[in-house]
C-alpha cells in the first residue's frame, strides 16, 4: 500500500537528525569569520552579476541562495535577531551552529533529543539569569552610548572614517528622537550618496528626499518656509470620454487656447494666493503652471511618490490636500529651511528644522556602491543598539567577557541537574565557548590557549574579555577598554539560538514530496 506519492523522497531517525544538523552548522560556520573586531568580510555574488561586499551576518545569510529547510532556520534567527535588536546576527548564528554540534554528539552517545531540548532550555534559563547578573550598574549616559555605537560598529566597514567618529553622530541621532514614550527610531532616516569621501558624512536635522524642483528657475532655498502637499494634478483637466472638437477659424483655437492657459493661471494662483512656500504634489505639475510659480518664488515638487509624500507629511505637519480649493495656512506645515543640492547630476531636496526637526537624517557618503552601501548596514545596526540600549537602560561587557561568565554560570549550575539532562546543560555551556574561541581565532590567537586564559581572568579578577586595540591583543576588563554591548543583544541571541537549535534537534523524520 502507497501512502506517499513514488516521488517523495523521505529521511527517518539518525539519517534525519544528521543531515539537518549538518545542514545548520554549514549555514553558521559560513559567518562565523566575520566575528569581532578582526572579522573578515564576505563577497556575494548573484546569479545576475549583482555584487554584496559585507560582513554583516544577517545580510550575508539574506543574500545567500539557500534551500535546505533546517539551514534556513539559521537564517530566520539572523533575520529576528535583526528585527528585535538589530545587532548580534553573527553570534546568535553561530552560538545556534554550536548548539546543534554539541546536540549532535549527545545524540551520538545515545541521549535522547527530548532529554538534549530540556536540559537546553534549563540552561537557557540559567543563561538568562547570569547576562541580568552582568549588567554594568552604571547609568546608560552619553559615553556609555558612545562606546556601544562603536563596538557595533568596530571591524565593519566604515569606509574612511573611524568607528570613534561616526559613534558621535549615531548617538547624536539617537538622542535627538527620544522622548517621553522612548526612542522613535523610525524618525531616524539613513541616506546614502555616492560622490564624496566617507569623512562627509554627517546628520541633517530633517529629511532627505530624491527629489528636483519642477523648474529650473525657481528658487533653491527657502527659509521659514510654509509646505503643502497636494494629491492633485496641476494641468488641463480631461475628460473621462474620448471627444473631438471642430475648430474653424483661428479665432476659436486662439480662444480654446486662451482657455487652457486661463485655467493653468488659475491653478497657480490659487497655490500663490494661500501663501504656500513650497509645494509638494504626488501626481504631475504642468510646465506652464510650474512656469507661473517660479515667477512667484513657489518652490514646488511634483510626483511625489506615496512613501515620500508619507516621510515629509510626518516630519512637517503638513497635512495631505485632497482639493485645490482646500488649500489653506490651516492645513500647512513648517520647516526652517528647504535648500535643494545637485550631486553627480542627481538632485536631492533637504527638509530641514522647525517641525522636520522631529526627525534626522544621517546623510552618508562614500566613493563607491560598495562603501555606502556597507556604511549604511554599519550605521543602521549602530543606531538600533545605540536605541535598545537607551530604551532598556542595560548593557552588559562585550569582547566575550559576557559569555565566559554565562558559561561559567551554567556549568556551575549544571551540577543541579539530575539525570542526563545534566549532560545537555554542561554541552549549553561548551556552545558558549564558540563566542571567545572565535574572537581569537580572527585575531590570529590559539583559542584554547585564549579560552583557559580567559576562564582563569575571570575566575580571578571577574571580568575578563578579548581586548583588541589595532595590532595588539590582550585579555583585559572590556569595560575599563569601554567594549559594551546591550543586554538585550546577548539575551535575544541566547533565546533565538536556542529555540532554533531545539527545534531542529527534534526532528527525526523528513518528508520531501518531488
Amino acid at each position: 500500500m502507497f501512502i506517499l506519492s513514488e516521488d517523495s523522497q523521505r529521511t527517518q531517525g539518525r539519517d534525519a537528525q544528521s543531515s539537518n544538523i549538518m545542514a545548520g552548522k554549514a549555514v553558521a560556520e559560513s559567518v562565523r569569520t566575520t566575528l569581532g573586531p578582526r572579522g573578515m568580510d564576505k563577497m556575494l555574488v548573484s546569479s545576475s552579476g549583482d555584487v554584496v561586499i559585507t560582513n554583516d551576518g544577517a545580510t550575508i545569510l539574506n543574500k545567500m541562495d539557500i534551500e535546505h529547510p533546517a539551514a534556513q532556520m539559521i537564517v530566520e534567527v539572523a533575520e529576528t535577531q535583526e528585527d528585535e535588536v538589530g545587532d548580534g546576527t553573527t553570534t546568535a548564528a553561530v552560538l545556534a551552529g554550536n548548539l546543534l554540534g554539541e546536540a549532535e554528539d549527545l545524540l551520538d552517545q545515545d541521549v535522547h533529543a527530548t532529554t538534549i531540548v530540556e536540559g537546553y532550555h534549563e540552561a537557557a534559563r540559567i543563561a538568562l539569569e547570569a547576562i541580568d547578573e552582568q549588567v554594568v550598574g552604571s547609568d546608560v549616559d552619553d559615553d556609555v552610548l558612545k562606546q556601544v555605537a562603536e563596538s557595533s560598529m568596530t571591524g565593519k566597514g566604515t569606509g574612511g572614517l573611524t568607528a570613534e567618529a561616526l559613534a558621535e553622530t549615531v548617538v547624536s541621532a539617537i538622542r535627538h528622537v527620544d522622548g517621553e514614550d522612548g526612542v522613535a527610531r523610525d524618525n531616524v532616516n539613513v541616506h546614502t550618496e555616492v560622490g564624496a569621501s566617507s569623512n562627509a558624512t554627517e546628520m541633517i536635522e530633517g529629511i532627505v528626499v530624491d527629489e528636483e524642483p519642477a523648474h529650473d528657475e525657481m528658487p533653491t532655498t527657502v527659509e521659514d518656509a510654509d509646505i503643502s502637499i497636494l494629491d492633485v494634478e496641476l494641468g488641463v483637466r480631461t475628460g473621462d470620454v474620448d471627444a473631438e472638437y471642430s475648430i474653424e477659424s483661428i479665432d476659436q483655437l486662439n480662444t480654446a487656447l486662451d482657455a487652457e492657459e486661463s485655467e493653468l493661471r488659475g491653478y497657480a494662483q490659487t497655490v500663490a494666493d494661500s501663501g504656500v512656500d513650497v509645494l509638494f504634489t504626488t501626481d504631475s505639475v504642468d510646465d506652464r503652471v510650474a512656469s507661473f510659480l517660479a515667477n512667484e518664488d513657489v518652490l514646488v515638487f511634483d510626483d511625489l511618490n506615496n512613501t515620500d509624500a508619507r516621510k515629509i507629511a510626518s516630519a512637517t505637519g503638513a497635512a495631505r490636500v485632497g482639493a485645490l480649493d482646500d488649500l489653506a495656512d490651516s492645513e500647512f506645515g513648517h520647516a526652517d529651511r528647504i535648500r535643494t543640492e545637485s550631486y553627480g547630476g542627481e538632485d536631492l531636496v533637504f527638509v530641514e528644522g522647525g517641525a522636520a526637526a522631529e526627525a534626522v537624517t544621517i546623510f552618508v557618503r562614500g566613493g563607491t556602491d560598495h562603501v555606502v552601501d556597507e556604511l549604511e548596514r554599519t550605521i543602521g545596526d549602530a543606531l538600533d543598539v545605540v536605541a535598545t540600549a537607551l530604551d532598556s537602560g542595560e548593557v552588559v561587557p562585550g569582547a566575550g567577557a559576557t559569555e565566559i561568565a554565562i558559561a561559567d554560570r551554567v556549568r556551575s549550575e549544571a551540577a543541579g541537574v539530575e539525570g542526563r539532562k545534566q549532560l545537555a546543560v554542561t554541552a549549553f555551556a561548551d556552545a558558549l565557548d564558540i563566542v571567545p574561541r572565535t574572537l581569537a581565532a580572527n585575531t590570529g590567537q590559539d583559542p584554547i590557549d585564549v579560552l583557559v586564559d580567559l576562564r582563569a581572568a575571570h575566575e580571578s579578577e571577574g571580568r575578563a574579555g578579548l581586548i583588541t586595540d589595532g595590532e595588539s591583543v590582550e585579555i583585559a576588563d572590556p569595560i575599563e577598554h569601554g567594549v559594551v554591548d546591550p543586554a538585550d543583544v546577548k539575551r535575544e541571541a541566547i533565546e533565538s539560538a536556542t529555540e532554533a537549535a531545539t527545534m531542529i534537534a527534534r526532528i527525526d523524520d523528513v518528508i520531501a514530496a518531488e
